[in-house]
C-alpha cells in the first residue's frame, strides 16, 4: 500500500470521542513498551507520527491515526505496566475492554508480543479476550532484530505453540528497527479493509 497523507486524528478517553463514520479500524494491542507506536510509524513510513517512548505506560488514551481516509490505525494503551497504580490499571483495562466490545468498525486486532519473552499472564488474558469475543486477530512477534536472524522462525513457532496451541491465528515476525517483514503485514491489512 502506498501511504500518502497519514495523520493523527484524535486521542479519545471515552466512546463519545471516537471518530464518527465507518472507516475500518486496525487496532493495536499489547503490553506497555512492546512497540505499538513504532509499528505504526514503520508501517506508515513516518518517523514521529505516533509518539514513541522508552518509558512504559505513556499511552493512556486511545489514539486514532487516519490513513489517507481509508482506515484508522488505533493505538490502545499498553497493559501490564507495573508503575501504574492498581486503580489506574483497572481503569485502563476497562477502557480497552469497552472499546473492543462496543466498537463496530474493528476489522482486525494486531496483537504485538515480544519475540524475546514467553507470553505473560496479561498477554494470555488479552489473547483469551480476543478469542472469546471472536475478534479477527493477527499476532505480530515484534523486535525480531533483537535475536539472531537464524533463530527468528524457531522463536515465532515457540510463541505460537505457547499462546495459540490450535494454530488458527497467523503469527508474523516484525522489526521496526530493520523495517523488515512489512510487506506481509500490508497484504493482510489490504485483504482485511478491502
Amino acid at each position: 500500500m502506498i501511504v500518502k497523507n497519514p495523520k493523527f486524528e484524535i486521542s479519545a478517553v471515552g466512546k463519545n470521542q471516537y471518530p464518527k463514520g465507518d472507516l475500518p479500524e486496525i487496532v493495536l494491542v499489547g503490553k506497555s513498551n512492546v512497540g505499538k507506536s513504532s509499528f505504526i510509524n514503520t508501517m506508515l513510513n513516518r518517523k514521529k507520527l505516533a509518539r514513541t517512548s522508552n518509558t512504559p505506560g505513556k499511552t493512556r488514551q486511545i489514539n486514532f491515526y487516519n490513513v489517507d481516509d481509508t482506515f484508522y490505525f488505533v493505538d490502545l494503551p499498553g497493559y501490564g505496566f507495573s508503575k501504574m497504580s492498581k486503580q489506574e490499571q483497572i481503569k485502563v483495562g476497562n477502557f480497552i475492554e469497552e472499546y473492543l466490545v462496543v466498537r463496530k468498525n474493528i476489522k482486525l486486532v494486531v496483537f504485538l508480543i515480544d519475540i524475546r519473552h514467553l507470553p505473560s499472564e496479561n498477554d494470555k488474558l488479552m489473547y483469551n479476550f480476543i478469542i472469546n469475543h471472536n475478534l479477527p486477530c493477527l499476532i505480530i512477534v515484534n523486535k525480531a532484530d533483537k535475536i539472531a536472524v537464524t533463530k527468528v522462525d524457531e522463536q515465532v513457532k515457540i510463541l505460537s505453540d505457547e499462546l495459540n496451541p490450535l494454530h488458527d491465528l497467523t503469527f508474523l515476525p516484525f522489526s521496526s528497527e530493520r523495517k523488515i517483514y512489512t510487506e506481509k503485514v500490508w497484504e493482510i491489512i489490504d485483504d482485511t479493509i478491502m
